[in-house]
């Protein structure tokens, strides 16, 4: 059953977006598991057409906030306003009251609004005025954002880098893609063809059979290690946390799934380290000099630890 709402929820996503198609599994991957995907591209390659995609396909309540200089944090979390009619203070709902957010151009604001998202993001609440207020579940936040340098961009605290599960660049398409891409605009625009197949009690229930997946004491040990090794190598400044860790080992499992197994082996570990840790990552300065960047120091860290299986 998973499997096949997954297929079904790839080829509507594949309505609207063309090529790419690890890019839309580890997104879904990312949501089966619970966590937020931050999308970094430079701009007109697809990153906010995948993310609309996703939100009708998935059957979600949905809302988008452009992030801009001037965006308030109230924006995001809402706010209390007087009413005169009952003579009370009333919570007014903010961009963030939804199950699935889009955070678009989320460096362009500035550092105050950003920190708007960390309790959204973590603890899926919003607390404003005192009072605490508990957002639907499944609760996903999927951000685009511009590379750092671009003209006022503002660049992301390591406390709010830390809370997306994974990062993704898309990239440029190929050539039979960019003709595919233009002959599907041609008469339409693709995302109104795409249909829910699937609505927020599916995906609570994978996200509970994710905890069923089983990963042996060797598997864990091995993503442990992984992430223990970026901790004392010498070109990084500041190695994955334990939440790195566990983002690492659900991903690992949501892969499992999507590759019809009830159990995780050292592949799926493998296929999904970059991907959730290389934006975690603060290089020493260094690095840079040398011209190294995450994703390297990441694959030398695997060809170094190997699985305790394949280990001599």
């Amino acid at each position: 059953m998973i499997v096949e709402q997954s297929k079904q929820i790839i080829a509507e996503v594949n309505k609207a977006f063309i090529g790419r198609k690890d890019i839309v599994e580890k997104i879904l991957m990312t949501i089966y598991a619970g966590g937020h995907v931050l999308l970094e591209d430079c701009p007109g390659v697809g990153k906010t057409t995948l993310a609309v995609a996703f939100s009708r396909a998935l059957g979600l309540s949905n809302k988008r906030v452009q992030f801009t200089p001037d965006t308030l944090p109230s924006d995001i979390t809402g706010f209390t306003m007087y009413s005169r009619e009952t003579g009370r203070f009333e919570y007014r709902e903010g961009a963030a009251s939804c199950q699935l957010l889009l955070a678009d151009e989320i460096n362009r604001t500035s550092p105050k609004t950003q920190s708007a998202l960390l309790e959204v993001m973590e603890e899926h609440t919003i607390t404003v005025d005192g009072e605490t207020h508990a957002l639907p579940a499944p609760f996903i936040c999927i951000a685009t954002q511009n590379p750092l340098g671009s003209a006022g961009t503002q660049p992301l605290p390591q406390s709010q880098i830390d809370r997306f599960m994974v990062s993704l660049s898309i990239g440029y398409p190929t050539l039979e893609n960019q003709m595919k891409i233009i002959n599907a605009q041609r008469y339409s625009n693709p995302l109104e063809e795409i249909r829910a197949v699937t609505n927020a009690q599916n995906l609570l229930e994978v996200q509970n059979y994710l905890t069923s997946v089983r990963m042996t004491d060797g598997v864990l040990a091995y993503a442990i290690r992984l992430c223990e090794q970026t901790r004392s190598h010498p070109l990084v400044e500041l190695g994955i946390s334990p939440r790195g860790v566990s983002a690492l080992v659900r991903m690992a499992r949501a892969g499992a799934i999507l590759r019809e197994r009830n159990y995780v082996v050292p592949e799926d570990v493998q296929n999904v380290f970059v991907d959730v840790c290389a934006h975690r990552l603060a290089l020493r300065p260094q690095a840079r000099v040398e011209g190294v960047a995450a994703k390297q120091v990441l694959e030398e860290i695997m060809a170094e630890i190997k699985p305790a299986h394949t280990e001599e």
